[in-house]
């Protein structure tokens, strides 16, 4: 499905044109255990070879746009929501009006899949683990912040403390979203317990049962929308933040395009650390410090 989806053809025209290509060359690509998947040797192989085909398919497109000074072209990107790419995007097309971008939305496992498979130019995330094959760039800081039905006892404060959760009904993400990480071991450290009422995999659907009445719901700050049925409570004794940040393949970060993209987006990240004093970092490290890390984990080459 997910192959169908990113060449926007149909899951049986994808299977027909797999089966053909193994029936002409009689070649087993994929092994099939019953309704999985996975790649063979020979597919693996043949995996690699086509994602250099990408690259040097995108080094052409960049060769013979690089006398127009990025007058024209097209930007892939991926990101898990609209609040941080934004403003990005709009310093890069009031900078490049003729660029053309397409845009990806999916969660920070299919933001890095689309990265790594060559199928984004660069992706716009909430946490990102340090990867030898990605460039990462810290692009901010932000508080996370609990919603509150207007009409419920707490929404009468300014602010709250962890202990005034205790005994809450929540409304969280699903298992793996960084906002809920990020409360829960809040939550652990200070010794508060919590009812999980409900788990919604968005924040507008976690908006409207908040609405609702159905529970508290956390969110990060820059992701509230002002809304007359809820209010937004900083929380004052825990420092509880998101990093989010820019990554592309490391491999990638000179293409002309993509150096543009991050140009923009360390432009927008001072912005960002100017509103909120602090540079944003990703739990303490630098973007220096990240990619030295990764860059540990690379193999070395040798040249004959």
């Amino acid at each position: 499905m997910g192959a169908a989806r990113v060449l926007d053809i149909s899951q049986p025209t994808v299977s027909a044109l797999v089966a053909r290509l193994e029936r002409e060359h009689g070649a087993e690509l994929f092994f099939r255990r019953g309704r999985r998947l996975e790649l063979s040797p020979l597919g693996t192989q043949l995996l690699e070879v086509t994602h250099r085909l990408f690259e040097l398919e995108q080094e052409a497109e960049e060769l013979l746009e690089a006398g127009s000074g990025l007058t024209r072209g097209l930007l892939r990107v991926s990101a898990v929501g609209p609040f941080n790419v934004m403003p990005i995007l709009a310093a890069f097309l009031s900078r490049y009006p003729g660029m053309r971008v397409r845009m990806n939305v999916g969660d920070s496992r299919e933001v890095v899949e689309r990265i790594l498979g060559y199928n984004s130019d660069v992706g716009v995330l909430v946490h990102a683990e340090p990867d030898p094959r990605l460039h990462l760039l810290p692009l901010r800081k932000q508080p996370v912040v609990i919603m509150a039905p207007s009409a419920h006892p707490l929404a009468r404060r300014r602010s709250l403390r962890l202990r005034d959760l205790e005994g809450q009904s929540l409304i969280m993400r699903e298992a793996g979203s960084t906002t809920r990480s990020v409360l829960e071991k809040a939550l652990s450290a200070a010794g508060v317990r919590v009812k999980v009422a409900i788990e919604i995999g968005s924040r507008e659907s976690i908006r409207e049962a908040v609405a609702a009445g159905i529970g508290l719901g956390a969110v990060s700050g820059i992701a509230f929308i002002p809304d007359s049925r809820i209010v937004a409570l900083p929380i004052d004794d825990a420092q509880i933040y998101t990093h989010s940040h820019i990554i592309c393949l490391d491999e990638r970060r000179s293409s002309r395009v993509i150096a543009a993209f991050l140009l923009e987006a360390r432009s927008v990240a001072e912005n960002f650390a100017r509103a909120a004093p602090g540079r944003p970092t990703i739990e303490g490290r630098s973007e220096e410090a990240l990619n030295r890390r990764a860059a540990k984990k690379r193999p070395r080459t040798t040249r004959g």
